[in-house]
This record gives structure tokens, sequence and C-alpha cells, in this order.
């Protein structure tokens, strides 16, 4: 029989976060700290307005592009958020969460063979779209000592004739890093002499915790070549609600929409509508989850500083990256025995790119009661690794 499956995707790997808590689920007592979802229920003034929508009938296909009144909000928020204007009648599409704005601007942008900058560790998604959009993905290994920023210098190195797109993960999944305005003016200055476009994906924007994110959209000079991603998974804990955005160019985004009105047709049109009101009425429930992972992230601070455990301070996202190497097992090792053990479930590093050996990625949206029992078992684990390394 002739095989049936495509090579590309055949070629490319499983994710490296599922295989951890697919054996996890199948274990008692296990505290799994590597899930990136909030632990937070979506505040019920949204699921309120889902639920009515659906007592109303509004069950019905939206536009394409997504509510008219949803994309306005979108606009309304980016503007006073992050000093972003986009015309939401053609400069904003409404897609099934950031991941499909991620996989249609890829798809939109890249002829074959073009090259797409990717610095790692970064969310396992951009590489295999890459991919299957038939382009070629080329890794950028981001460093602990530059607290896994991307610096102009890195930028530079990995461009050639052939690069076309920056992906810009900021603030980063799993590292936690964010980029300041002046690491985003170095970074456009190298874009904009090279003609490159930038895919942005800045879904943790809400979450940071020393300054306000800036996006590099705003920056002079990177509006017209910048596709800025978001969405209301993490900021608004939505994350089953599968809805996103995406807002850049009028003649980019016109071909993105080609590809999600033949695949998806339009995000979820119950979705639409809670969004609309989390747009309108949701600053204090971010705010106040905000604040709930800044106490949860600074927890995990001093107690690794207690632990003796090495770790970058990250000020984004709810991701702390811990080193390990001084135990002398690899990421995934550690990881696995980890759960083995003490029925602790982590992501290594290494799942985030080969530059990610070495560490390992620990969420913190969970309880704080929730840490301090899996951080309990962890030190366990590390003082008897620590114990048999002397030994």
């Amino acid at each position: 029989m002739r095989n049936p499956l495509s090579d590309k995707v055949m070629s490319i790997e499983p994710s490296g976060i599922r295989r951890f808590f697919d054996i996890a689920s199948e274990m008692k007592d296990v505290i799994s700290l590597g899930v990136g979802e909030p632990d937070f229920d979506t505040p019920w003034h949204i699921r309120d307005e889902g639920i009515y929508s659906l007592e109303k009938g509004r069950t019905f296909y939206t536009s394409n592009s997504g509510l008219k009144e949803l994309r306005e909000e979108i606009s309304n928020y980016l503007g006073r958020r992050y000093h972003l204007q986009y015309d939401p009648l053609h400069e904003i599409l409404v897609t099934v969460g950031g991941s499909e704005g991620i996989d249609i601007a890829l798809r939109a942008m890249l002829n074959p063979g073009d090259e797409v900058l990717i610095p790692q560790p970064c969310y396992v998604s951009y590489l295999p779209c890459t991919v299957l959009a038939d382009g070629v993905p080329v890794t950028i290994e981001l460093k602990e000592e530059n607290e896994f920023r991307l610096t102009k210098e890195e930028l530079e190195e990995k461009i050639t004739d052939r690069t076309k797109v920056l992906i810009l993960p900021f603030p980063n999944n799993p590292t936690g890093a964010v980029m300041r305005r002046e690491d985003l003016e170095a970074v456009a200055e190298v874009v904009i002499r090279h003609d490159l476009f930038v895919l942005s994906d800045e879904i943790y924007s809400e979450l940071t915790y020393q300054e306000d994110h800036v996006s590099i959209a705003s920056l002079p000079g990177m509006r017209e070549r910048t596709l800025t991603i978001n969405g209301f998974s993490k900021s608004y804990a939505m994350t089953g609600w599968r809805l996103g955005y995406i807002c850049g160019p009028q003649e980019i985004v016109a071909q993105m929409m080609k590809i999600h009105q033949f695949a998806i047709m339009c995000a979820p049109t119950t979705s639409q509508y809670a969004a609309v009101q989390a747009l309108k009425n949701g600053d204090g429930d971010v705010a106040q989850m905000r604040e709930a992972y800044n106490q949860r992230r600074r927890f995990l601070m001093h107690e690794f500083k207690r632990m003796g455990l090495k770790c970058f301070e990250p000020f984004g996202a709810f991701y702390v990256f811990p080193s390990i190497k001084e135990f002398g097992l690899s990421s995934d090792e550690f990881a696995m025995r980890l759960l083995e053990e003490e029925h602790v479930a982590v992501v290594p590093g290494s799942a985030f790119g080969s530059c990610g050996e070495g560490f390992l990625r620990i969420s913190y949206a969970y309880s704080i009661e929730a840490l301090k029992v899996a951080l309990g078992r962890m030190e366990r684990f590390m003082e008897r690794l620590r114990a048999q390394k002397k030994g």
C-alpha cells in the first residue's frame, strides 16, 4: 500500500511537553507544575456574558474576521494599553487562540525556502509551524547571562539574504524573560535595516511585574512590518474559550483571512461575546490575577535562593527557568526522576529547544499551598542528588 502520510508532517516531533503529563496523568498524588494554564476560573461576569449570548440564541456564524464589536474593543484596548492603533475593519482578525494566528501568519507570509529566525528557548509551536509553511527555521540561542533577552548582535549574526521573518516571543514562555524598550529599539534598528518582518507573540503582555509591556509595533518604522499576536487565554484565564487575535498591515491580514476563511470559517461565537465583556470590564480581574502571580513568583525566587538552586529572576509570564546543571543530569533525566521519585511534574528545558538543556520550566499558575508542597518534594530530591554527588 502507498504511504498515506506526508513526509513533512512525519518529520515533525510531537510536543516535548505532553509526554510528561501523559505519564503524570496515570500516577497518583502528582503535583504538576508544568501546564501553562491559569489556575483561576474565568471571571464570572465574562462567563455570564457567554451564557447570556447562548440564552439569546446567538449561536450563528459571525463575520470571518470576527464580531465587529469585538474588533472595535480590541482596537480600543490596544490603543489605551500599548499605544497601538489598528483599523478594526481591515487590520484585526479574530482567531481560534493565538496559536492559529501563528500558523496562518507564517503560511500567508512565507514562500518555500524563506528563513524564519526563532529565538530559543521558546514556545514549541514556532518551529513546526514554520516547517508546515515551507519555511526554513533558523534558531537563535538566547543566553542566561543576557537574561534570555534577544540582543541585536545575536540577531545580526543569523541574518542571511533568505531571512524574511523574525519571531519575537516576549514575554517569554518558558523563561519568563521580557524585552525592555531599549532592547526592542536595538532589535528594531536591525530589522528595518535588513527589511525584515516581525511576528510578535504578546500573549503574556499583561503579565509583567517590573515595568509595563512595550510592543515592538509601537516603535517608529515598525508598525508596517509587524504582526502582533495576542489573546484572552492567559490574561483573562480563558484558555478553553479558544480565542485570540492578530493585528497588522491590511495587505497581510487580508491574505491571512483567506486561510482562516477556508480552514476555520470563524472563531467560536459564544467566546467572542464573552471577550467583548472581558475587554470592556476586565481590567480589574487582570490586575488581581497579575498580583497573585507576582506573589507566587517572589515566593519561588525566595525559595530557590534558600535551596541553593540557581535561577535568574524573570519579570514576565508565569514561568521560572531554574538551572539544574550542577546535578550532572540532563533536563529530561532530572524531570523524569523527579516525577517518578517525588511525584512532581515539571517540563525539561530541552522541550523548548536544545539551548534549554540544563534547565527546567516551572509554572507558578498554581496556589501557594501547592507550590509549597511541590517545592518541599523537589528540595528533598535535590538533597539526595547532592548527597550522592558528594559520596
